[in-house]
């Protein structure tokens, strides 16, 4: 018997990384899974090699029409919502003298707003008893260099799980937020760092971890079930790190 049985559960950019990751799992326990791919060419490309294993909907989180259009499509078909993994997400890096207009946009539009609608449009369809599961980041409480940005956003959805954990009664929804250490995921290749930076960052970050290696997308994903299902059923408002012991040392 699977720990999400009968669960309908949406993963927004479920369709790499550790959002996949988190698919495959839920899906391994019972849940019906909704995933969401950003770009045409992100969709079409998990469309052809997930071969229809999850009920994929192209979805950017930062545009209002797309969100509206996957939650009419999620209330047709299955309902409602008991599981809400709001895992898209974008981790761009410059030194703050670099930083431009369109590089704090893109990310607060994607990471603070985008996450912040993914939430507030699914409440009319969360169920009683459901568990809603923000990604923030290390990198809200531990300084990181040229990630000025970054972990702005990141603490804003830290704040976000406090406020609606006290606004919306636990009895009916759980707000945790799950905060990554460095993972190997596809993200890493996508920050915008020159390769020789981003070979010295990713080094120093695996000797600055005490566990000395990058978490696995397999790894979050557990603690994303945890969260999801009944075992957790008395933690809300949590920030659950799993950094391989870089905050705590």
């Amino acid at each position: 018997m699977g720990k999400l049985d009968g669960k309908v559960a949406l993963i927004t950019g479920g369709n790499s990384g550790i959002g996949l990751a988190t698919a495959r799992l839920f899906k391994e326990n019972g849940a019906r899974v909704v995933i969401t791919a950003r770009s045409t060419a992100s969709f079409e490309k998990a469309k052809k090699e997930l071969n229809h294993s999850f009920d994929l909907i192209q979805t950017d989180v930062s545009q209002p029409k797309d969100l509206d259009h996957l939650y009419d499509h999620i209330k047709n078909a299955y309902g409602g919502l008991d599981v809400l993994f709001a895992n898209a997400g974008v981790a761009l890096f410059k030194p703050t003298v670099e930083v431009d207009p369109e590089h704090f946009d893109a990310q607060f539009n994607t990471n603070v707003r985008g996450l912040y609608f993914t939430v507030a449009k699914a409440l009319p369809l969360l169920r009683k008893g459901s568990s809603v599961i923000l990604n923030a980041s290390l990198a809200a409480r531990k300084g990181v260099p040229n990630g000025s940005v970054y972990a702005a956003t990141k603490a804003a959805v830290r704040s976000f799980a406090r406020t609606w954990t006290v606004e919306i009664s636990p009895e009916k929804t759980r707000f945790n937020v799950l905060s990554p250490g460095p993972v190997d995921t596809p993200i890493f290749n996508k920050t915008g760092l020159p390769p020789a930076d981003l070979q010295g960052w990713t080094e120093n970050m695996k000797k600055t971890a005490p566990l000395h290696r990058f978490g696995r997308p397999e790894e979050m994903a557990t603690i994303a079930l945890f969260l999801a299902s009944s075992d957790s059923s008395y933690i809300c408002g949590a920030d659950i790190l799993a950094d391989g012991g870089m905050s705590q040392v």
